[in-house]
């Protein structure tokens, strides 16, 4: 990537890390919102479930659940510039146009980051830990924020499809079956056989699973290759969606000026 690529893509960050300043209620939402769902869950589901340990399950899993969650605010960025002909603007100027997106991306990871932060001081406030050393933490930390960041991409090729904000709602209904059809919530062995299955294959299965072990926290069933071998697919997963989205994405941002 040229200099001037990298200058482009860094100034288009800057512009979306200015409105932080601008709009600081929807900032504190998007980090306040997953605490409020983790504190909700934590104290509505573990305390109703009696079940020793279930909270040191369950923060880990909310931590993937909540890593999940990027697609909306993507979208709903991505289609209010497209609507306000900011996008266009951005494509009759001389520069990158991989910046958009790439500053978009870099914009969203940043704040994905500070409300990880947020989210693991409060799951050390509602009682759990880890018991894992620095490096097994940094590494559940580290497949976290690459689920988020395939997520984004994700997010960002839909609203690149949508188009129009109202049509993110219907993405929005479509993320909380992908979310409960997991592990986030309890062990896939308890499901129906077809459901367990679908769960144990979840992407974001995969990353609850593999943080649970290097955080040192319960596991809880699960004797498939899926449940067995969670932390490569909290890799492949990831990479897959990246793969996938990625080039839809920039193909399709570069065919709407065509």
């Amino acid at each position: 990537m040229s200099t001037h690529v990298l200058s482009d893509c860094w100034t288009m960050t800057r512009r979306e890390l200015a409105h932080w300043q601008r709009r600081p209620v929807q900032v504190i939402v998007s980090v306040v919102f997953p605490l409020v769902i983790l504190v909700m869950f934590v104290y509505f589901i573990g305390g109703g479930m009696g079940v020793e340990n279930y909270r040191e399950f369950l923060v880990p899993g909310m931590f993937a659940l909540t890593m999940g969650f990027g697609l909306e605010s993507t979208m709903v960025a991505l289609t209010q510039d497209l609507n306000k002909g900011v996008i266009d603007r951005f494509r009759s100027m001389p520069m990158s146009q991989s910046a958009v997106l790439v500053g978009r991306s870099a914009h969203d990871m940043l704040e994905s980051a500070v409300g990880l932060v947020v989210l693991v001081l409060a799951g050390l406030l509602v009682g759990w830990r880890w018991h894992g050393g620095p490096g097994a933490v940094l590494a559940a930390l580290g497949l976290l924020l690459l689920l988020r960041f395939a997520m984004l991409w994700v997010g960002i090729y839909l609203g690149l499809v949508a188009g129009r904000p109202e049509l993110v709602q219907a993405v929005q209904i479509l993320v909380w079956p992908v979310a409960f059809f997991s592990n986030v919530f309890s062990s896939p062995s308890t499901m129906p056989g077809w459901m367990g299955t679908v769960a144990e294959w979840n992407p974001m299965s995969a990353t609850a699973r593999a943080v649970r072990e290097l955080f040192g926290n319960p596991v809880w069933g699960g004797g498939s290759w899926a449940a067995e071998h969670a932390t490569l697919l909290a890799v492949l997963w990831p990479l897959a969606l990246l793969a996938v989205f990625f080039p839809l994405a920039v193909r399709k941002y570069a065919a709407m000026g065509k």
